[in-house]
């Protein structure tokens, strides 16, 4: 999974910002960051992400509308929904939406996120 091109979207700065760091530690390149629906679709627009790392609860909208909103483009990334609530609804929700899969903040590492890519690139 290296070297992937990948949008951050999330309201709180914090997260995005830490996010930032580890994806880019990991040798990834962050194309963007987004605080909600609106500025997360236009930078995918502007920058061509291969994923997007979208938070469930955003201040115009949820991470799976904005997940199937972002399918539908016509160069879609793939997308990872994240939320700190690890419900496992969310997970049923995600799919549902098209997403890769759902993944709990406490829980998001490197392995985690080549498993779910992996799992695609193979099937």
């Amino acid at each position: 999974m290296s070297g992937r091109r990948i949008l951050i979207v999330d309201d709180d700065p914090g997260f995005r910002a830490l996010a930032a760091r580890v994806l880019t530690g990991w040798g990834h390149r962050v194309t963007g960051e987004a605080e909600g629906v609106g500025q997360a679709l236009r930078l995918a627009a502007a920058t061509h992400p291969d994923v997007a790392i979208v938070d469930v609860r955003l201040p115009d909208g949820d991470g799976f509308a904005l997940a199937g909103m972002l399918l539908a483009m016509s160069r879609p990334p793939e997308v990872v929904v994240v939320s700190s609530d690890s419900s496992p609804a969310h997970v049923t929700a995600a799919h549902r939406a098209g997403a890769l899969g759902f993944v709990a903040k406490e829980d998001l590492s490197e392995d985690t996120l080549r498993s779910l890519l992996d799992s695609r690139d193979r099937g």
